[in-house]
């Protein structure tokens, strides 16, 4: 898989072409971006990475599937603002799947619930041995469940590995403190091969907004890995401390 420089002059033109293309869809349809400016550019360069890989911006919160253009047409992967989003996601949620487009509404009752999260969201204590074991066991974790168990990780009361599995350049953006591997999912027959010994340890995935990461802890589920969790949301979504 073409790994993309995102420094170089070819990438940075093909994003400046992209911010020009959400800017047209928000024109056409009436939405606005995200009031999480780290959304809109996570998703940006996804849509411009993909643009210069396949030709196309394929929605980058889930996989390509397709080895050619044919192949990838036949599979119906999403293109950028994708037929769910249009037809049912934003009309129905008042965002599309990855975020970067909202309707005036709902970005407006975002910011003000992130506002009052932020004023009135504290924590009174850790977790016990007990409570992160079982936290530990969970398919499904919300950010603030995640940022305790590294906490409890760090203090020894519970053992797992968070993997990252976006992209390396997602990665070079910023990534969760205490990540340790990064499996990209281009690359997911790559390294799947070499972790076949590793079906009973515990790992917790994420990506950017929880989409690869759930589409890979079911494949892994299936092939027999006992422990996979999931960050829902993903990255987007977590508030803990990120390394940039």
């Amino acid at each position: 898989m073409e790994q993309i420089d995102i420094n170089s002059p070819e990438f940075q033109a093909e994003l400046e072409k992209t911010w020009k293309f959400v800017e047209k869809v928000n024109k056409q349809f009436g939405f606005v971006q995200n009031p999480d400016s780290e959304v809109n550019e996570g998703v940006a360069m996804g849509l411009a990475r993909n643009r210069l890989i396949y030709g196309k911006r394929y929605c980058p919160c889930f996989m390509v599937i397709g080895e050619t253009p044919e192949e990838r047409k036949a599979a119906d992967n999403r293109i950028c603002p994708c037929k769910p989003a249009l037809e049912k996601e934003i009309p129905e949620q008042g965002y599309c799947h990855c975020g970067i487009f909202c309707t005036p509404e709902y970005a407006q009752k975002h910011a003000i619930e992130e506002s009052l999260e932020e004023a009135v969201h504290l924590h009174s204590r850790g977790l016990t041995k007990e409570e992160a074991e079982l936290l530990v066991t969970k398919e499904q974790l919300d950010a603030e469940e995640l940022e305790a168990l590294l906490e409890a990780r760090d203090l020894g009361m519970v053992k797992f590995d968070l993997i990252d599995v976006r992209e390396p350049m997602e990665y070079q953006m910023g990534h969760i403190k205490g990540v340790d591997e990064l499996w990209p999912t281009s690359q997911f027959y790559d390294w799947f091969g070499k972790i076949q010994n590793r079906k009973d340890d515990t790992l917790i995935l994420y990506c950017h907004t929880g989409s690869r990461s759930y589409q890979i802890q079911h494949v892994m589920k299936a092939q027999g890995f006992k422990h996979v969790g999931n960050l829902m949301r993903g990255i987007v979504s977590y508030g803990g401390e990120i390394v940039r």
